[in-house]
């Protein structure tokens, strides 16, 4: 297939072109809705008399505030702002100090100590820096949190009364908070500096450590460089004691500065923006479309485009050659995608790879347009303040363009929704039909919103911003409703769709309203979350039906490959059975392995699949509203327990419900994966393997013991059981284990082993302590055997492991059969040898390798005794080949007329005359 090499292609100038914008795609989150424009030229209020409580500072105000009377708390009036709140600013660290230090093998000691003199200068002008700036950490951490304090104070003896004015500066001291922080780099710069101190540091021991002072005058200039030596010494560790102590000044300044930002975040959710719609913002929307319309001018279009070609052209022209490779190809694009669906439900022919491919294909489709926007973003990249706005909302249009455009692509005819994952054709036709009108909406209002931050755009912001923003809501607010009517089409009973159609219609509503009504920031913010989470749950939902796909191929092959199976087995059977009732032996027993049912993997394989996909989405969605609803929090404030570390000086570690929450769901987790995983491993791995008879069971079993042993320790762990701490019981309950319940113990240790090391399998025959039988379960405890006499005989794990075991098949099931033979004296030796091979070669249950063979093993007290040795491919075989060897040499030495004698002996009969007695 000549798309590979396409393909490869096409993902290397992805990959550049993505590297180059990808610092602008978290960005482009916040713009995909209008953004929100404060009010800066609004003045502080009036002082109140909480002005002098805030320069108090937060610690002592806490406590005067709890000593006052009700009767003061009633009359406090809304919060402050300090008039001049802390500026956050510390410039970038200098490059690290390498101090130039001579050789000490060097003559010139004059040039020696000129070089120490200047590094010590040196050193000592830079550990002033370091003090002077650590001192203005220092200053700047303790003003920061007294004002930290004092502010979460105020505000939670506020609430939420709070005024469009204070909300307003709130927001500007959270703007000053987000541009005016700490230089980048910081931590890695004094990282820096501490490692060139501790260098020289050492440097300046080893030159010290090889100089010895004389008593001349070189002695001495060898004792005054010894001196500077000692003070450099002495300034380089002074030095690094001041970094250090300025390193964890700076860690704990961005902590409080990452605490004050979520706060003052969390606060401004739930704060009006601005004023209520009035008549008056109508006459300000036709001034922002006026205005919007008299910025574009084409001049400033074409030096923008000249200025982006100059700096930008090798990607510009990437994206044209992209553009022409996607329209030229979109046929046969198209043509492919078709393709993969055909073989889809073709159990021999279908592959999970044509739904991956299916899914390439329609991304690519959804392309063009987005490469479209994409160069016009680049061409007016350059421009002034309006058109770099209007770049930014291209790439804002692109990105939601990609995001609906795939979803339209997605859901083509005989596309990857239809063929491949058989959604609902009503709701694949909704998608179809009001995607395009949904972009035609968003898609201009977009590229618009960003021009409102622009200095001259900003004063249209609540007239023109929240009137686009209120089109682009009802414009969704349409779009779910036929999405959700198509979706309700054929389960129109249910209570769930309906609840779910009413909340994706009424949400856009109601944020309409919220805008409308003043709280234009909070209506913005909500609804870029919302079309965040809506993305992230697509892409968990599009992952989850690509899973099932995966799993459903797989079960379709299982299913065939398990058909072909049982009908062997059933031969089989058959030949056990009839072989079975010519040898008098019980019919072999069904074995408890490997076999499983379909359906019973296929539930196990989607439950477990399901809660992968739910436990993604859960943690997703909350990572994105935990900083909106304080709420969230309430379960890490609230500790049930602490527990000790067993250090002196070290806090204990508390235990909050959060804590509690997360080992039960730990624990639930543990459950459902022990329960669910051997059908997810069967379709997932053990199918795609060629595992010999007992290794997919003794993979499963294990795997289920390695999850519950991991899922304990993690319960623990979350209940904040030490390892430290539980070691001594542990080892108690071992001892106790080992000779209170030694028996049990030894078995399950001994089922394990017999899992690893495999010496008997399921389907093995053995021979154990005088009993033989077929292996048909291995259980914690103990294996199961069941015998020629279909008796199931329990026998402990343990002694499989330190008895002598006969396994007959555990490699190869071929066992040889001895059967004897005498024939009279006299007989011809030859012929009766021909004869007994004729009649093992002619059998068919003999295998030709090894060959049968036929000796004369002795002379015996009536015969010439021969034996027959002939081997069998199963153990089953051995009676009824015994039995079909005896009447075959029977009856071929009797036609040849070769005698079997009877046992014969000669019995001599001995008699003596009796005398008669001597007479007296």
């Amino acid at each position: 297939m000549k798309w590979h090499h396409l393909i490869l292609t096409f993902f290397a100038l992805a990959i550049w072109a993505g590297a180059s914008q990808a610092s602008n795609v978290v960005a482009a989150l916040d713009d995909l809705l209008p953004p929100v424009q404060t009010d800066t030229e609004q003045f502080l209020p009036a002082e109140e008399e909480e002005t002098e409580e805030a320069a108090e500072g937060g610690s002592e105000s806490g406590k005067k505030e709890s000593e006052e009377e009700p009767e003061k708390d009633e009359e406090e009036e809304e919060p402050e702002p300090d008039p001049e709140p802390v500026k956050p600013e510390i410039e970038a660290p200098d490059e690290p100090l390498v101090s130039s230090l001579p050789a000490p093998e060097t003559a010139d000691i004059q040039q020696q100590i000129q070089k120490l003199r200047e590094a010590l200068d040196n050193r000592q002008h830079v550990l002033e820096l370091s003090e002077q700036r650590l001192a203005f950490a220092e200053s700047l951490l303790a003003r920061l949190e007294n004002e930290y304090e004092s502010f979460e104070l105020r505000l939670e003896k506020a609430g939420l009364n709070l005024t469009d004015d204070y909300a307003n500066l709130l927001r500007q001291r959270l703007d000053r908070l987000k541009s005016q922080t700490i230089a980048s780099g910081l931590t890695q710069g004094i990282s820096a500096q501490l490692s060139a101190a501790r260098e020289e540091q050492l440097r300046l021991e080893e030159f010290e450590a090889v100089i010895e002072p004389e008593d001349d005058a070189v002695g001495r200039m060898e004792v005054a460089r010894s001196k500077l030596l000692r003070q450099l010494h002495a300034t380089v560790t002074k030095h690094i004691e001041v970094l250090n102590e300025y390193y964890s000044i700076v860690r704990k300044l961005l902590t409080r500065l990452d605490a004050y930002q979520e706060l003052l975040q969390q606060r401004l959710f739930w704060l009006p923006s601005t004023e209520p719609v009035e008549l008056a913002h109508l006459q300000d929307l036709f001034r922002g479309a006026s205005w919007f319309v008299s910025e574009i001018k084409f001049k400033s279009i074409k030096r923008a485009a000249e200025r982006s070609l100059e700096d930008r052209w090798p990607l510009i022209a990437l994206f044209l050659i992209v553009l022409g490779w996607l329209w030229f190809r979109r046929r046969r694009i198209r043509k492919a995608l078709t393709a993969t669906g055909e073989n889809v439900g073709n159990v021999r022919k279908d592959r999970w790879q044509f739904t991956f491919w299916a899914l390439f294909f329609s991304l690519l489709l959804a392309l063009p347009g987005v490469v479209i926007l994409g160069l016009a973003h680049l061409l007016l990249e350059s421009g002034n303040s309006f058109l770099s706005a209007m770049s930014r909302g291209f790439f804002n249009a692109a990105f939601s363009t990609f995001l609906l455009r795939g979803v339209y692509t997605v859901a083509y005819p005989r596309g990857l929704g239809e063929r491949h994952f058989q959604w609902n054709p009503n709701t694949l036709q909704a998608l179809r039909k009001h995607i395009p009108m949904l972009l035609a909406v968003l898609v201009p209002i977009l590229i618009v919103m960003p021009t409102m931050n622009t200095s001259k755009g900003s004063p249209y912001s609540d007239s023109f911003g929240r009137f686009l923003f209120a089109i682009a809501s009802i414009a969704l607010a349409f779009f779910a409703h036929k999405f959700m009517s198509a979706v309700r089409t054929d389960q129109s009973g249910s209570r769930t769709l309906l609840l779910l159609h009413i909340a994706a219609v009424g949400a856009p509503l109601v944020l309409t309203a919220v805008s409308l009504w003043g709280y234009h920031y909070t209506a913005v913010r909500f609804e870029g979350l919302l079309f965040i989470s809506i993305c992230w749950v697509a892409l968990i939902i599009l992952l989850h039906y690509l899973g099932l796909r995966g799993l459903a191929v797989r079960e379709r092959r299982m299913a065939l490959k398990q058909e072909l199976e049982q009908r062997e087995a059933e031969r089989k059977h058959a030949e056990n059975r009839e072989a079975a009732e010519l040898s008098g032996h019980g019919l072999p027993p069904t074995l408890d392995q490997p076999q499983r049912n379909i359906h019973d993997i296929s539930q196990q394989s989607e439950a477990l699949l399901k809660i992968v996909s739910l436990i993604f989405a859960v943690v997703g969605l909350w990572m994105l509203w935990e900083n909106i609803f304080p709420a969230l929090k309430i379960f890490d404030e609230i500790t049930l327990w602490t527990i000790s570390t067993g250090s002196e000086g070290e806090d204990p570690i508390p235990i909050n419900l959060w804590d509690l929450m997360m080992a039960l769901a730990i624990g639930v987790g543990t459950f459902l994966a022990a329960r669910n995983l051997p059908g997810t491993l069967e379709v997932t791995l053990l199918s795609r393997m060629n595992l010999e008879p007992g290794v997919g069971y003794a993979i499963t079993t294990l795997a289920t013991y390695l999850i519950v042993f991991i899922g304990i320790a993690a319960f623990l762990a979350g209940l904040g059981f030490q390892w430290s701490k539980i070691q001594w019981l542990v080892a108690a309950l071992g001892v106790g284990l080992g000779f209170g319940l030694q028996e049990i113990v030894a078995n399950f240790v001994s089922g394990i082993i017999l899992l690893f090391e495999r010496p008997i399998r399921v389907g093995d025959t053995v021979s154990i302590g005088g009993i033989t039988g077929t292996v048909s379960r291995i259980r914690i405890r103990a294996t199961t055997l069941v015998d020629w006499d279909r008796k199931e005989q329990i026998i402990p794990n343990k002694t499989f492991v330190t008895q002598d075991l006969t396994n007959w098949t555990l490699s190869d099931p071929i066992t040889r059969q001895i059967v004897r033979v005498g024939v009279a004296y006299g007989s011809d030796v030859d012929k009766v040898q021909d004869i007994l091979m004729e009649a093992a070669t002619q059998n068919e249950r003999v295998v030709d390798d090894p060959a049968p063979a036929v000796f004369c093993v002795q002379l015996g007290e009536s015969s010439i005794d021969f034996e027959i040795r002939v081997f069998v491919r199963e153990v089953p075989d051995l009676m009824p080949l015994s039995h079909e060897l005896h009447a075959a040499v029977t009856k071929a030495l009797h036609d040849n007329g070769i005698e079997i004698p009877f046992p014969q002996r000669d019995i001599h009969i001995r008699s003596e005359l009796v005398k008669p007695p001597v007479s007296k």
